[in-house]
C-alpha cells in the first residue's frame, strides 16, 4: 500500500512540473537594419491591391489565365502535397505529448517438460493463460523536451505553407509576364508581316523598274534580300509565338495533349496592357514582411531555434510513467472475473552519464543549424530588397527608353519619307531607303521590347513586395 501511495504521488508531482521550464533559447526575430521607405520614381496608384495586382491591367483574359493556373498548375499541387506531409509530422509530434493507451488482448497455451523438473506434483504440463487490458504510458515533459518539438514541427509546417504561398506569387508573376511577352510576340509578328510585305511590295517595283530598264541590276538584288530577311523574321516570329503558347500552356497545367496543340485566348494588344499599367505611389518598406519566402525562411529559423532546446534536453533526467489494468486468468470463461482482475504502476527515470560526446554533438549540430537559418533568413531579406531596388530601377528606365524610342521612330519615319522622295526624284541610291526602313523596323522592333519590359518590371515589383495572396490565409 506505501508502495502504491508513492508511485501516485510521483505520478501527481510529475503531471505538477510540466511545463515548468523548457531549456534552450526562447526565439528573438534577428534585428536587421532596413530603410522606412522605398522610392518609387513616377508612382501613380495611391490605393494599390497588392493581393490581385493583375486587376490593374485591366485584362479579363489575364484573370481568367491566372484562376485556371491556380487550379491546375502542378508546383502547386506539389506544394500542397508538402503540405500535408508537413502537416502530418507536426501531428505526430504534438501527440509525443500526450499518453499513449493500448488495449490487449492476448492468449498463450503452453506444455512444461515432465522430465525437466520444472513440473510441481500433481500440476498438468499443459497449462493455459488468457489476459485482457489496458496499459498506458506517459513521458513526463519536465526540460520540454517534447514541447519544443513540437514548436518545430508547427514552425515547418507554416514554412512549407508559406513556400507553397511563394510558388503561387513565383506563378502567377511568371505567367503575367509570358502572357506580356506573347501579347509582344504578337506585335512583333504583326510588325514582321507588315514589313514583309512591305518588302514584297518594293521588290516588285524593282522587278518592274528593272524590266523597263529605269534601274540597275544591284537595286534588284537588294530588294529580293530584303524580301528574303523579311521572310525569315516572319518565321522566328511564329517560332516565338508557339513556344510562348506552350509554356503558357505549361504553366496553367493543362494536359499533354494541350500543351502540344496550345490554344492561348487573346485579350489587350501589347499597347493597351502598357497603357493600363502603374506604379504604387507609395511604398513603405514593411510591405515586405508580407513576403512568403521571408516569412518561411522565420519560420525554419523558430524550427531551428526549438531544435537547439530539443537537443539539449537530453542531458537532463527523463521520467516515463507507465501503468496497466486488465484481467488474466487460465481458463476464458473466467477472465473477465473479478477475482482475475490485475493491474500495475510504475515510474522510469533514466539520467544519462556517459555517451561518449553524442549529446554534444548533437547540440552542436541544431547549434550549427540555426546559424545557417539565420543567415538564409537575413539572405532572404536581403534578397527582397534588391528585388524592389531592380524593378523599381528597371521600370523608371524602361519608361525613359520607351519614350526615347517614341521620338526615334517619329524622326525615323520623316526621314524614310524623305529617303524615298530623294530616291523618286534621284537624288540618291536605293540603298539610303532599305537603310532608312531597316533603322525604322529596328526602333519600332524595340519599342515593342520596351514596352514588355516595362510591364515585366512592373510585374516583378508586384512579386517583390510578395503580392498575389493574403497573409491571413495562413493558419497560425
Amino acid at each position: 500500500m506505501l508502495k502504491t501511495q508513492f508511485v501516485l504521488s510521483t505520478i501527481v508531482a510529475s503531471l505538477a512540473l510540466v511545463g515548468c521550464a523548457s531549456v534552450g533559447p526562447d526565439y528573438q526575430r534577428p534585428q536587421l537594419e532596413v530603410p522606412a521607405k522605398l522610392e518609387v520614381t513616377g508612382g501613380k496608384a495611391a490605393n494599390t491591391d497588392f493581393v490581385q495586382w493583375w486587376s490593374a491591367f485591366s485584362d479579363p483574359v489575364l484573370l481568367d489565365l491566372i484562376q485556371e493556373a491556380a487550379k491546375n498548375n502542378q508546383d502547386l499541387l506539389l506544394a500542397t502535397g508538402r503540405i500535408e506531409e508537413a502537416r502530418a509530422l507536426a501531428v505526430g509530434a504534438k501527440s509525443n505529448r500526450y499518453p499513449s493507451v493500448d488495449a490487449t488482448l492476448s492468449g498463450s497455451k503452453v506444455r512444461t517438460s515432465e522430465t525437466a523438473g520444472k513440473l510441481a506434483a500433481g500440476a498438468e504440463p499443459v497449462s493455459k493463460d488468457f489476459q485482457l487490458g489496458l496499459t498506458a504510458s506517459y513521458e513526463v515533459d519536465f526540460w520540454g523536451k517534447l514541447s519544443r518539438a513540437d514548436e518545430a514541427a508547427k514552425a515547418r509546417l507554416f514554412a512549407q505553407e508559406y513556400n507553397r504561398t511563394t510558388v503561387q506569387t513565383s506563378l502567377f508573376s511568371n505567367l503575367a509576364q509570358s502572357y506580356f511577352a506573347l501579347r509582344a510576340a504578337d506585335a512583333q509578328l504583326a510588325l514582321a508581316q507588315a514589313t514583309y510585305q512591305t518588302r514584297t511590295e518594293n521588290l516588285r517595283l524593282q522587278q518592274k523598274r528593272f524590266a523597263s530598264g529605269a534601274t540597275g541590276e544591284l537595286d534588284l538584288h537588294q530588294a529580293e534580300s530584303e524580301a528574303a530577311a523579311a521572310e525569315v523574321s516572319v518565321s522566328q516570329a511564329k517560332l516565338a509565338v508557339s513556344n510562348l503558347e506552350s509554356a503558357i500552356a505549361v504553366l496553367l497545367g493543362r494536359s499533354p495533349a494541350a500543351v502540344a496543340q496550345p490554344v492561348i485566348a487573346r485579350g489587350n494588344d501589347i499597347q493597351a496592357l502598357y497603357q493600363h499599367l502603374s506604379l504604387p505611389a507609395d511604398l513603405p518598406s514593411d510591405v515586405l514582411n508580407r513576403r512568403p519566402d521571408i516569412l518561411a525562411a522565420e519560420q525554419t529559423l523558430v524550427a531551428a531555434n526549438a531544435d537547439i532546446g530539443q537537443a539539449k534536453a537530453a542531458y537532463f533526467p527523463s521520467l516515463k510513467l507507465t501503468t496497466g489494468i486488465g484481467y488474466e486468468s487460465r481458463v476464458f470463461k473466467d477472465l473477465v472475473d473479478p477475482t482475475s482482475l490485475l493491474w500495475n504502476l510504475g515510474a522510469n527515470l533514466v539520467q544519462p552519464v556517459f555517451r561518449a560526446g553524442a549529446i554534444g554533438a548533437v547540440v552542436s549540430g541544431a547549434e550549427a543549424r540555426k546559424t545557417q537559418a539565420t543567415a538564409q533568413y537575413v539572405q532572404a531579406v536581403q534578397g527582397a530588397f534588391r528585388d524592389v531596388h531592380d524593378a523599381l530601377s528597371s521600370a523608371e528606365s524602361n519608361e525613359q527608353i520607351y519614350r526615347a524610342n517614341l521620338k526615334r521612330v517619329k524622326a525615323l519615319k520623316d526621314s524614310q519619307r524623305l529617303a524615298e522622295l530623294r530616291y523618286k526624284n534621284g537624288y540618291s541610291s536605293y540603298l539610303e531607303v532599305l537603310n532608312a526602313q531597316r533603322d525604322l523596323a529596328a526602333v519600332e522592333t524595340a519599342l515593342i521590347d520596351t514596352q514588355r519590359a516595362h510591364l515585366s518590371a512592373v510585374v516583378s515589383l508586384y512579386k517583390a513586395v510578395g503580392g498575389g495572396w493574403e497573409v491571413k490565409a495562413i493558419s497560425q
